[in-house]
């Protein structure tokens, strides 16, 4: 490997003087590509990644063509990323600097190579799925032919589309709201390769997304974010301290993410421990030997560099060389990973049923009572949600309560019940059952929407997080600063408005499941989270709308509000008669290819779910009214509170003149 580049000491700002914009050191993403390609090509001949196939074999411009491209369009991937993050939320700009626009500029370039490189996995990728040369006659028609009839043609398409769309917003991108969008559309451009990913095919689909989302997210920001401050060292001057400790947090999350989505490859794709000896496993392996190697060098970057105060940007330059040379080899591995088939992991019979063609789950065991608690189909992403967000809240109030601050204990209660609510519905009997169970669905529909949110919503997360989080004093955009700007948004102020909030609760239900959004919930991926993240949200939105007490919009006065809760869940009562009453059964197709044994009446089944849906109502909109009365009365004691403080300092003026406007009505009167 070649020796790290010397960088220069660097220099103040000046006022009217650039710190050296436009000065990048280019050395650092050729080394980490050279680096990559150089580790890349062994591996992909040792583990038979590029090896020619005995039937339908491609030829080797496929083969290897694939390997190299993957490795130039996760590094591109990774540098696009890494400069967005960097410019949108770690370095601030100073007087005569031009850091955010050098970033974006640079941002642009790189993602025009990553653009380019998925089109080119998009060409080659059709030959290696069709097992044809690229020489072959009628390649390319064929090619646009099958472009969206193939899932991975299509995923691939998908992402080189939003790409594209990246490489025009980094363009135009300058302040850092701009940039924070253009990061955020960034990372959406990974979704795709999530769901086409080397193990995503395998029985557990869904884990598998979940896996390859932290992995990607995880990698792709740590690795571009240490990319992109070695890039623009000489351009960051003073604000490389700030940013290098911001970093050096943000690299601490990607490395936990790193780490959990090898844990649950494992779970995946071990079946015994023979399997830990294969080609595919020895290269996770070398990546787990790779993830410590970077983890020292993060405790000697946080034990030299940051804990100085970034005083010798010439050691963090000499480090942040060889920490991507490390980088790239691991991102060397991954992409040829990504070529290697895993173990087969034997499954049991039940995949051959309807029911796992179509949900991708085998069916549970026949439901009753005794079920409820002992059936769990575990949805990695949405426990880590409920996990996270139980962590963090527990070391907000912690961080409180050591600094003498008051926060009451039983909000964390209710945070805790809320998420517990919440993981359980979503990976317990109710997911399990509710995929092939009308009736057990709709149990998992209403806790999400109206039993959750009444824990979440009083536990004032976004209270107790505007006590805790730091802030930015440099007019970067912090954890604090985003969460600041989405609760005081037009957005928010819009679905904030209870009658709005009422609107969507209930148009939801009939726009779900009076139309083919049902179905899709229940036979993808993809529909099923967006299924429970709108079901959530759109319960958030109303609860707290009406008994939310956090800072944001405006809230309208008591009476109102209750009148909107009355006829929202008068609303939703006739959609559980609708469900009762009705002698259509939705979602046909779906409920019987599945030929559930133990739901002999699939219409008797959808009507206990109209009448959970009905039923299931009345508990909430006594406590929700309940919860509004209660604020209507602490308003009117505030209120009094506040008139009592105001006459003791006015010595009563109100009141007196009050006293005085009615003298003059009566001396009026006796005229």
């Amino acid at each position: 490997m070649s020796s790290p580049p010397t960088v220069p000491p660097v220099t103040p700002e000046v006022s009217g003087a650039p710190t050296g914009s436009g000065t990048v050191r280019w050395t650092v993403p050729v080394i980490t590509v050279l680096t990559a390609l150089v580790v890349a090509i062994p591996a992909a001949a040792l583990s038979g990644a590029a090896a020619p196939l005995v039937l339908g074999d491609a030829g080797p411009l496929v083969r290897w063509g694939m390997v190299v491209l993957e490795v130039v369009h996760h590094l591109a991937a990774a540098l696009t990323i890494g400069l967005l993050v960097v410019a949108a939320f770690l370095v601030r700009e100073g007087r005569g600097t031009d850091r955010r626009g050098t970033a974006a500029r640079i941002a642009a370039l790189s993602a025009l190579l990553w653009a380019a490189t998925s089109a080119g996995i998009l060409v080659l990728g059709f030959g290696d799925l069709a097992g044809i040369p690229v020489s072959a006659p009628g390649y390319g028609s064929d090619l646009l032919a099958n472009l969206w009839g193939l899932e991975l043609m299509r995923l691939r398409l998908i992402e080189t589309v939003l790409v594209l769309l990246l490489v025009a917003a980094a363009a135009v991108a300058r302040t850092r709201g701009a940039l924070a969008w253009a990061a955020l559309l960034a990372l959406t451009s990974l979704l795709p390769l999530s769901y086409g990913g080397h193990a995503s095919g395998t029985a557990g689909h869904e884990t598998a997304v979940t896996a390859l989302m932290l992995h990607l997210g995880g990698m792709t920001v740590w690795v571009g974010g240490l990319m992109a401050l070695g890039l623009l060292l000489r351009v960051l001057g003073t604000a490389l301290p700030d940013a290098l400790r911001r970093y050096s947090t943000l690299a601490t999350w990607c490395y936990a993410a790193i780490a959990l989505s090898g844990l649950l490859f494992a779970l995946l794709t071990v079946d015994d421990l023979g399997d830990l000896t294969s080609a595919y496993w020895w290269l996770i392996w070398a990546k787990v030997l790779l993830l410590g190697v970077l983890g020292a060098f993060g405790a000697v970057q946080r034990r030299e560099i940051i804990a100085r105060g970034a005083d010798r940007p010439w050691l963090f330059g000499a480090l942040a060389a060889g920490e991507l040379a490390v980088m790239g080899a691991a991102v060397a591995l991954g992409a040829v990973l990504s070529r290697t088939p895993p173990p087969v992991v034997e499954s049991s019979g039940d995949i051959d049923t309807a029911a796992y063609a179509l949900t991708g789950f085998p069916l549970p065991p026949p439901y009753e009572s005794a079920r409820l608690l002992d059936v769990w189909q575990v949805n990695w992403l949405f426990l880590l949600v409920a996990l996270v967000a139980v962590g963090l809240y527990a070391a907000a109030c912690v961080r409180l309560w050591r600094r003498g601050d008051r926060w009451p204990w039983w909000r964390l209660l209710v945070w805790v019940i809320g998420w517990g609510i919440f993981a359980y519905v979503t990976n317990g009997a109710p997911s399990a059952y509710g995929r092939v169970m009308f009736s057990q669905h709709m149990v998992m529909h209403m806790a999400l929407m109206m039993a959750v949110p009444i824990f979440l919503v009083p536990a004032q997360a976004i209270t107790l997080a505007y006590r805790t989080l730091p802030a930015r004093r440099d007019k970067t955009l912090g954890p604090r600063e985003i969460l600041l700007a989405v609760v005081h948004s037009r957005w928010a102020a819009v679905f904030a408005n209870p009658l709005v909030a009422g609107v969507v609760f209930f148009a939801s239900l009939i726009a779900f499941y009076w139309t083919g959004l049902l179905e899709l919930a229940l036979t993808t991926h993809t529909g099923h989270v967006l299924m429970i993240v709108h079901f959530s949200l759109a319960g958030f939105a109303f609860v707290w709308s009406l008994v939310g007490q956090d800072p944001g919009p405006p809230k309208w006065s008591p009476p109102l509000r209750i009148m909107v809760l009355l006829g929202t869940l008068a609303a939703h009562a006739f959609f559980g008669l609708a469900l009762m009453q009705g002698t259509w059964l939705l979602a046909p197709g779906f409920y019987k290819a599945i030929e559930v044994p133990w739901v002999p009446d699939l219409l008797a089944d959808q009507q206990v779910g109209g009448g959970i849906a009905w039923g299931v109502g009345e508990l909430p909109t006594v406590v929700l009214v309940l919860m509004v009365m209660v604020d209507w009365m602490r308003r009117d004691e505030r209120e009094s509170v506040r008139s009592d403080r105001q006459a003791e300092r006015d010595d009563d003026a109100e009141l007196a003149a009050y006293n005085a406007h009615l003298q003059r009505l009566a001396g009026r009167s006796t005229r």
